[in-house]
């Protein structure tokens, strides 16, 4: 068997911290011992070394002199400028396809959307909370993809991992579910009409909402 590389290692030890972040495993202000890493990661000290590393650089995680690493907390300033910071990829993104012509699959963000509306509307009141994330991220990673820059999708990348910390802190009620799929709906609906001014207040009113369920003030966003 081929010996790895350390730069490969390192890779893998990197994807590994991030789905632990992303899954919700690893919490918002957690504290984590070098070892209870390594064991989590299974990959040897040096490599779980650099993927800490890569982590702290932006913002995932800190390493605090004798105490150990600690999750980034969703704070509410954290989390305010986390999602503004969204919303200003998914402006941008919006007038990018709008004014390139770009074809974009409306017809299956909408179906996808209005799902996940009626199964959040039932009276059931279903575990809805990986669905709605993904189908959050499918209209969120359409406008940011839609810059067309590679520096852009990286920072995009970067803040969609904080942003998925944050989401993990706080379960997602079926009522937020209606009103966050109604309100990219709206989004759609702009995006459809190649509207880039209610494309754009259709984000920024999204924005303003998703603050507001989190206790944040929108008007400081």
């Amino acid at each position: 068997m081929p010996i790895e590389s350390k730069d490969l290692q390192a890779e893998r030890a990197h994807a590994a911290l991030l789905e632990l972040l992303r899954s919700g495993k690893l919490g918002s202000g957690m504290f984590l011992s070098m070892p209870s890493l390594v064991d989590d990661i299974g990959l040897p000290l040096s490599s779980v070394r650099e993927a800490v590393k890569r982590a702290e650089s932006t913002g995932l995680l800190s390493v605090i002199p004798k105490r150990g690493i600690m999750v980034m907390t969703a704070d509410p300033e954290t989390t305010r400028q986390c999602l503004a910071l969204r919303a200003m990829f998914d402006c941008e993104g919006a007038r990018c396809l709008i004014e390139g012509g770009a074809e974009m699959p409306l017809a299956q963000l909408r179906a996808t959307h209005q799902d996940l509306l009626d199964a959040a509307n039932s009276e059931d009141f279903p575990d809805l909370s990986q669905r709605a994330i993904s189908t959050d991220l499918s209209l969120h990673d359409l406008l940011a993809n839609g810059i067309g820059s590679r520096l852009a999708a990286r920072l995009y990348a970067e803040n969609r991992d904080r942003i998925a910390v944050i989401q993990n802190s706080r379960p997602f009620l079926p009522t937020r579910i209606v009103s966050a799929m109604s309100e990219h709906l709206e989004i759609i609906a702009a995006l459809e009409a190649r509207d880039i001014g209610a494309a754009q207040h259709a984000i920024r009113h999204h924005l303003h909402n998703t603050l507001r369920w989190w206790g944040i003030q929108p008007d400081r966003a």
